[in-house]
C-alpha cells in the first residue's frame, strides 16, 4: 500500500497539480495587490471618493457590501485575462513548433512494397 501510495504522489500530473496551486496562491496575492494598490487608487478613486469612502471593500450602499463583491469581481477578471494571454500565448508556442518530419519507412516495410509492386505486375 505505501509503495502504490508513492506511485501515485510521484505521478506526473499530481505534481503538476500541487506546483499549480502553489503558483495560483502566489499569483493570487499578486493580483489582489494590483487591484489593491493600483486599479483602485487610479481608477475608482473619484468614484470612492464622491461616495465617501477610503476603499472599495468599506462601500456598502444600503448596508451591502457591494465594495467587497466588485473588489472580488475585478480580481476574478484580471486572473481571468491572464491566463487568456498565457494560454494564447502557449497556443501560438505550439503552433510555431514545425512537426516533425515522417520516419523513413523501416527495411521490412520497403520490402513488402517492392513484393506487392512486383506481385502487381
Amino acid at each position: 500500500m505505501l509503495s502504490k501510495f508513492k506511485e501515485f504522489i510521484m505521478r506526473g500530473n499530481v505534481i503538476d497539480l500541487a506546483v499549480g496551486v502553489i503558483i495560483g496562491s502566489a499569483f493570487g496575492a499578486i493580483v489582489t495587490s494590483l487591484i489593491e494598490n493600483i486599479i483602485t487608487p487610479l481608477l475608482l478613486n473619484p468614484t470612492l471618493a464622491a461616495a465617501g469612502v477610503a476603499s472599495i471593500e468599506e462601500w456598502k450602499p444600503g448596508g451591502i457590501l457591494l465594495g467587497n463583491f466588485i473588489s472580488s469581481v475585478l480580481s476574478f477578471v484580471v486572473i481571468a485575462f491572464v491566463l487568456f494571454l498565457i494560454i494564447q500565448g502557449m497556443e501560438k508556442m505550439m503552433k510555431s513548433k514545425t512537426p516533425d518530419a515522417p520516419a523513413a519507412p523501416s527495411e521490412d516495410i520497403l520490402l513488402l512494397r517492392e513484393i506487392r509492386d512486383s506481385l502487381k505486375k
